[in-house]
């Protein structure tokens, strides 16, 4: 069974053309979620990785950051398990299970993430991520709103679009992470290293210095940023 108000969002992410519309979940994130953001990532066919594709709030763009930069956390583990992942005291997190994302995250405003799966058996798709300002786990009511909102948003992006309606009125929204692998390129190029240490050393510079991810690789790509050996700033 699922709230009222759940049952009034679901049939507002699909626009009349076929694409997502995911800025109807706001509302229900707070009110019938109980959370403060609400995040929705994609995984990439060619590479696996997580890329952003929804994330309206501030809150949820510096976890998924973190999650990012340290390559760790439950957003990932939610993916890769292809179940929930529910942690209503993250500051309570074992050490060992994300090594240093208890402690970095701390800086951070965030005291609970919930992580659901996007996918169906093996097929995995991407995750929704929930996070809280406050300590607590959700409701069964709450916990059933959103995995049926997972599965909801799983059954739209694996939809196939009708091409013989015409043409879609807008494209889908671009992954917002095509900065951080336009950077990861050139880091290669310049470092003479392959894309999978240059994505690395990119990381590590972004956790030295502790800006998101996503603005040092637009440093990089503006070349108003370089990086040489030790991920030290040229």
């Amino acid at each position: 069974m699922i709230s009222d108000l759940m049952a009034r969002t679901l049939p507002r992410l699909r626009r009349r053309a076929g694409t997502l519309e995911l800025d109807a979940l706001r509302e229900a994130g707070r009110r019938a979620l109980g959370v403060d953001c609400l995040a929705v990532s994609l995984l990439t066919t060619d590479t696996g990785r997580r890329e952003p594709l929804w994330r309206p709030g501030a809150l949820a763009r510096r976890f998924e950051d973190l999650e990012y930069v340290l390559g760790s956390g439950p957003s990932g583990e939610a993916a890769v398990r292809g179940r929930p992942v529910l942690v209503p005291d993250l500051s309570g997190t074992r050490a060992e299970r994300w090594p240093m994302l208890a402690a970095e995250s701390a800086a951070l405003p965030v005291l609970t993430v919930f992580c659901f799966p996007l996918g169906v058996g093996a097929i995995r798709v991407g995750t929704l991520t929930a996070v809280r300002r406050t300590r607590g786990p959700l409701t069964g009511a709450q916990t059933d709103d959103a995995l049926v909102l997972a599965a909801a948003i799983t059954s739209l992006c694996l939809a196939v679009p009708d091409h013989g309606a015409g043409a879609p009125e807008e494209d889908p929204p671009a992954l917002l992470r095509a900065v951080v692998h336009q950077a990861t390129g050139m880091l290669s190029v310049q470092l003479g290293v392959p894309l999978s240490e240059a994505l690395v050393r990119l990381r590590a510079h972004a956790y030295a210095s502790g800006r998101p991810v996503g603005d040092i690789s637009r440093d990089i790509v503006d070349r108003r940023l370089r990086l040489g050996e030790n991920e030290r700033e040229v």
